[in-house]
């Protein structure tokens, strides 16, 4: 056998080589191939250096890499096929001595191609199998919503609900694929510019004589809702007089804006269904450890991207009937679920060549919101959890309709579509990364909780203890921060729609969280719930120990929102480092952002004083009272106050005895 050049092929043999007795075919025959590659590699490094005029010159591999890896696809494609490795007519002589001398190989081979054959099988029908395991799990998906409904349809409203919404979205998105740039005409039938206006007019006058009918029809039970009513007037005509560019405000946006939040929380507060959805949520919150549970649940949903499809879905629907910008859209509804310094991060590479007022968009909604990971903090301390989720949902649209009045747009915009915005995944690598990042996040979190209450309820020691100091001077005894926030924000109380005798507690709270943070005033406000529900005298002296369960919604609301002093320096941080050529737009705006998201957070108050029922069955105190009571509640209080009002002689001597027992009264004398 003579020699091979640098190019020729391989040698054919006509005996297999006498290391491959006993082997398999497959892999002696890949390791002669090896043998004779490294072979062949040899003699034409050897080649390259008697023809190269300077000897020992740098020799490229890449032929040579080029060559095992054609060599390697080669032979996963002959064993796919059911051929041996090299059975082509280079070896048609030789081969059939092999074969002969050594019949016993080709087992192996053969018990291979059914694996072969299933792999290939597999990869050619993914997207038939994909439909299958999709259409089974609806299926059965469906089998289960129909079983629930059928054995308690009350229990299982909150699933109905939320699987309406996401078929909602999943039927839009079908559309969208199928009929693409036909389906906004769809919803455009008036092709002539005059007669949408016309259009547009009729349908805004027809919502505002709904809106007063409304209001006139509801309102004659509970006449404090148009208390609440006039408070939105009057923050959005202040709001006007502070607006940045008067004649350029897009009323379209305010309008839709406000329309959406108005129809969120009748859909939360009014109905059954959305009340009995948030209130599910809120329970399913409250049954772990709370931080950490909540925590590691938004990590894993962003990192399968549930969470990115949701607040796209959200912006979406705000974008289509506020006529908002693409970038400020997505970073509002992001707020619904992460803090004012993550939201930005979905909308990072496009916040250098955002205008004003989309910054002013961005800041707004940061402070009018708060993060989804602190509504667990939140509801640890005792607030209402589905109060908590509604306020947080509710302010999104209110953010951006309220901030386009204070400063409208006035520049072009880049982002008017969603089309050419996308949001980036998580860091993960996969789903157990990511519950583990969430977690341990939450830990940061909770030390951080802590931190802060240490050190803003130091802080406001302090205060009082400098005040109290200064107004005994004067001869104003207990002078303190909460004083003067209730004689200064007691007009703002009002004006949301709280009464009048638990304006001062609201309006010290409301003090507390515009000058400290909201962590500060939610345990105050807890503190006054848990007086409230363990039955203590509503007065003590002068000093008021708890306030109505509306007052306490109301407050909710209103506290709903990282707008504070202490956030300004967080927000401009955190912008500063994503944008940092834009510092000195961030610096003009942040205040005017601060101003708005508290009224955007005062306004979601309002809105849902307008709306607030009392909801639960009423108490039957003849029977509560003559039962044996251990403990006091907010239920034995409100019992024994009717039975101490009560001249009638239905009220026995035993309820009046078990009222003596945890209160005072000159009836017990």
């Amino acid at each position: 056998m003579g020699k091979a050049g640098p190019g020729s092929p391989l040698p054919a043999l006509s005996h297999p080589p006498p290391f491959s007795r006993g082997l398999s075919w497959v892999p002696c025959r890949l390791c002669f191939q090896l043998w004779a590659l490294i072979l062949s590699f040899s003699r034409e490094v050897r080649h390259m250096e008697g023809n190269s005029p300077k000897g020992r010159e740098f020799i490229s591999l890449t032929p040579v890499a080029n060559g095992l890896e054609n060599m390697g696809a080669e032979l996963l494609e002959s064993l796919e096929e059911g051929r041996t490795p090299g059975d082509d007519s280079s070896r048609a002589e030789g081969g059939d001595i092999w074969t002969e001398a050594n019949p016993e190989p080709l087992s192996g081979r053969r018990s291979l191609q059914p694996a072969l054959r299933a792999r290939r099988f597999c990869r050619e029908h993914t997207q038939l199998f994909r439909w299958i395991c999709t259409g089974l799990l609806c299926t059965a998906f469906a089998a289960f919503l129909l079983v629930a409904g059928l054995l308690d349809f009350q229990r299982a409203l909150a699933l109905f609900v939320l699987t309406g919404v996401v078929l909602a979205f999943l039927a839009h998105s079908l559309l969208k694929r199928l009929l693409g740039p036909k389906l906004p005409r769809c919803f455009k039938p008036l092709g002539h510019c005059r007669l949408n206006v016309w259009f547009e007019r009729t349908l805004a006058l027809a919502a505002f004589l709904g809106l007063v009918s409304w209001l006139v029809l509801d309102t004659s039970q509970r006449p404090e809702q148009l208390v609440s009513f006039a408070g939105i007037c009057v923050f959005i005509c202040l709001l006007f007089a502070c607006s940045k560019h008067h004649r350029t405000v897009s009323w379209r946006t305010v309008a839709w804006g406000l329309g959406l939040q108005f129809a969120l929380g009748l859909f939360v507060i009014r109905t059954e269904p959305g009340f009995i959805a948030f209130q599910w949520m809120g329970n399913q919150i409250q049954v772990l450890p709370i931080v950490i549970f909540f925590s590691c649940v938004m990590s894993v949903l962003y990192y399968v991207g549930l969470m990115q499809w949701v607040i796209q879905k959200a912006s979406w629907v705000m974008q289509a009937t506020m006529g908002t910008m693409a970038t400020e859209t997505l970073s509002v509804a992001g707020n619904i679920f992460v803090s004012q310094t993550e939201a930005p991060l979905l909308i990072r590479p496009y916040l250098a060549d955002m205008t004003r007022s989309e910054i002013h968009a961005v800041m707004t909604g940061g402070y009018a919101t708060i993060a989804g990971s602190l509504l667990g903090a939140y509801i640890s301390f005792g607030i209402d959890a589905a109060s908590l989720i509604a306020a947080s949902v509710m302010a999104a649209p209110c953010a951006l309709a309220l901030s386009k009045l204070v400063y409208p747009e006035v520049e072009e915009s880049k982002f008017r579509s969603l089309e050419g915005v996308k949001l980036t995944g998580g860091d993960a690598q996969n789903l157990l990364e990511a519950a583990s990042s969430g977690a341990a996040v939450s830990v940061k979190l909770v030390a951080n909780i802590g931190a802060n209450l240490i050190a803003f309820l130091a802080l406001l020691a302090f205060v009082n203890a400098a005040l109290s100091w200064l107004g005994a001077m004067v001869g104003v005894q207990e002078l303190s921060f909460q004083l003067i926030c209730s004689y200064v924000l007691r007009p703002v109380a009002f004006l949301m729609g709280v009464t009048w005798e638990d304006c001062p507690v609201v309006a010290e709270l409301l003090g507390i969280k515009l000058f400290l943070n909201e962590f500060v005033a939610y345990q105050g406000l807890s503190q006054y719930k848990q007086r409230r529900l363990a039955g203590v005298e509503e007065w003590v002296g002068t000093k008021k120990q708890w306030i109505s369960v509306r007052a306490e919604i109301l407050t909710t609301f209103a506290l709903c929102g990282f707008a504070n002093f202490s956030s300004i320096g967080i927000m401009l941080g955190g912008l500063t480092s994503m944008a940092p050529q834009r510092k000195s737009d961030f610096s003009r705006i942040v205040l005017r952002a601060l101003c708005t998201g508290t009224c955007v957070s005062l306004v979601n108050a309002c809105v849902a004083g307008i709306l607030y029922v009392p909801r639960g069955a009423e108490v039957d105190c003849t029977s509560l009272l003559n039962t044996t009571v251990s403990s006091s509640s907010f239920e034995v209080y409100q019992c024994c106050c009717e039975a101490f009002r009560s001249t009638s002689a239905e009220v026995s001597r035993g309820a009046l005895d078990t009222c003596c027992r945890f209160y005072n009264h000159t009836t017990c004398a």
